[in-house]
């Protein structure tokens, strides 16, 4: 039989309204964004060498967080969020990854937390989100042992979201700070405008070629675009383009894999 109506009503998922719950919540928050291309030839190089030895695969995900973890180690106090009329300073770096599974025929992305980052090699980085992604689960929740989160009521989820943005016990399972890997498909040079509550947030766009003038001579590069979001409340424009800075250089430099080499 026809649908003579021209349309169909489905259901908004559980998963699509604490999307939507979140985005509503964070969208009060005083963000500043940075946009930078990060020339990434050399890692992708030791990458490639490493896969053309091996056949192991590394993630460049994985590579980003262990870059951004040892970068913070020198902004101690972005590694925070205000509570009340204090500021709540964590005492190791952890890192919330957002690992996309398939929730209800959905896919849906999961954050997962890489705790003590500051402390973690590429290496153990890289395969912690390995096995969350081989993780089987089919529940939302189910990466970080928090499946509870489905049974609470809908008229509540923003209200819930509102609290877990400001709670300790949270903070401590999953941060302040987040990589989100949204644009890395892409063919074209995208940047991304995110939303979210963490205070340091790093978007990762696609990988573009871009031919620049090295030593007198015109060569291919490949470059990372990137956005990295702060919390205006406790990042100033100064500290954050400081930050911006140190990190594109351990992106750029590929150190981080030649330790693991």
């Amino acid at each position: 039989m026809n649908n003579k109506k021209g349309y169909k009503s489905v259901p908004l998922s559980f998963n699509r309204q604490v999307v939507a719950a979140s985005a509503s919540v964070t969208k009060g928050k005083n963000t500043i964004h940075g946009f930078i291309e990060v020339d990434i030839t050399e890692p992708r190089r030791l990458m490639k060498e490493h896969f053309d030895k091996t056949g192991e695969k590394f993630s460049f995900t994985a590579y980003i967080v262990t870059c951004l973890a040892q970068v913070m180690k020198r902004y101690p106090r972005f590694n925070s969020f205000i509570k009340g009329r204090k500021l709540i300073i964590l005492d190791d770096i952890i890192i919330s990854v957002l690992i996309e599974k398939e929730v209800d025929g959905e896919k849906v992305p999961e954050p997962i937390g890489i705790k003590k980052a500051q402390k973690k090699t590429f290496y153990q980085i890289h395969n912690e989100i390995r096995e969350a992604k081989k993780k089987e689960t089919d529940k939302l929740g189910g990466l970080s042992d928090k499946t509870w989160i489905r049974f609470i009521p809908k008229f509540l989820i923003k209200t819930f979201v509102r609290i877990a943005d400001k709670n300790i016990r949270m903070a401590m399972s999953y941060g302040k700070i987040a990589v989100t890997a949204v644009g890395m498909f892409s063919e074209e040079p995208v940047w991304f405008i995110p939303h979210g509550s963490a205070t340091v947030l790093v978007t990762v766009g696609s990988i573009s070629k871009k031919v620049v003038e090295i030593d007198g001579r015109y060569i291919s590069r490949e470059h990372l675009c990137l956005t990295v979001s702060f919390d205006h409340d406790i990042v100033d424009g100064a500290p954050a383009a400081r930050f911006i800075n140190d990190f594109a250089e351990t992106i750029k430099s590929g150190k981080i894999l030649r330790l693991e080499g």
